[in-house]
C-alpha cells in the first residue's frame, strides 16, 4: 500500500460490517425480483465473495484465478454502472454523486492493474487486494445506503434502467 493508500485510508475510516450489512438489507427492501436495484445487489453480492475467494486463495495459481474471476465481474458490473445507472443517477439530481461514483471505479480499475504487475506470491499482492476490496465495499455501502435509494426514488424509466442495465452488464460478461 502506497504512502497516499495508507492516508486516504486513516482519514477516511470504512464503514464496519454491521454498517454495510444494514446498508444492503435496506436497499434489498426497496428492489423489486429482477429490477435493476436487485441486479445490483445480486452483484454486489458476487463482488463479496469474490474478495473473500482471493483472501482465502493459497499459491500463485489461486490468487491469479481469484483475481480474473473478480476482474470478470467487477468490470461487467461497473461498466453497467457507468453506462446506465450513473447517467440516471445525475439527471435525477445526483451529478455530485455520479462524479465521485465515476473516479471512484476508475481507481478501482487502475488499483486492479497494478494488483496485475505484483508478484501473486508476495505479501504485498495481499496488501494491495484487501486495499481494492476496502474502496470497493465503501464504494458499493455508499451507492446501497443512499445514491441507488435516491435513483430509485427519484429516477425516470425504472424498466428501461433494468433492461439496460442487465444489457450491459451482459454484453461484458456474457
Amino acid at each position: 500500500m502506497s504512502i497516499i493508500d495508507k492516508i486516504a485510508a486513516a482519514v477516511t475510516p470504512l464503514p464496519d460490517d454491521d454498517k454495510r450489512a444494514e446498508a444492503t438489507r435496506e436497499a434489498r427492501a426497496h428492489a423489486t425480483a429482477g429490477d435493476w436495484l436487485g441486479l445490483v445487489l445480486d452483484h454486489h453480492d458476487r463482488i463479496r465473495e469474490a474478495f473473500a475467494a482471493g483472501r482465502e486463495a493459497r499459491g500463485a495459481p489461486a490468487r491469479v484465478a481469484a483475481m480474473k474471476d473478480l476482474a470478470l465481474i467487477l468490470n461487467g458490473h461497473s461498466l453497467a454502472e457507468e453506462i446506465v445507472l450513473y447517467p440516471a443517477l445525475a439527471q435525477s439530481g445526483g451529478k455530485a454523486h455520479a462524479a465521485q461514483a465515476y473516479i471512484e471505479q476508475t481507481t478501482a480499475k487502475n488499483q486492479m492493474a497494478e494488483l496485475e504487475n505484483i508478484a501473486p506470491s508476495k505479501p504485498e499482492w495481499l496488501d494491495k487486494w484487501e486495499h481494492i476490496e476496502g474502496a470497493v465495499l465503501t464504494h458499493m455501502y455508499e451507492e446501497e445506503s443512499g445514491w441507488f435509494l435516491e435513483l430509485k426514488e427519484k429516477g425516470d424509466h425504472q424498466a428501461r434502467l433494468t433492461s439496460r442495465y442487465q444489457e450491459e452488464f451482459e454484453r461484458y460478461v456474457g
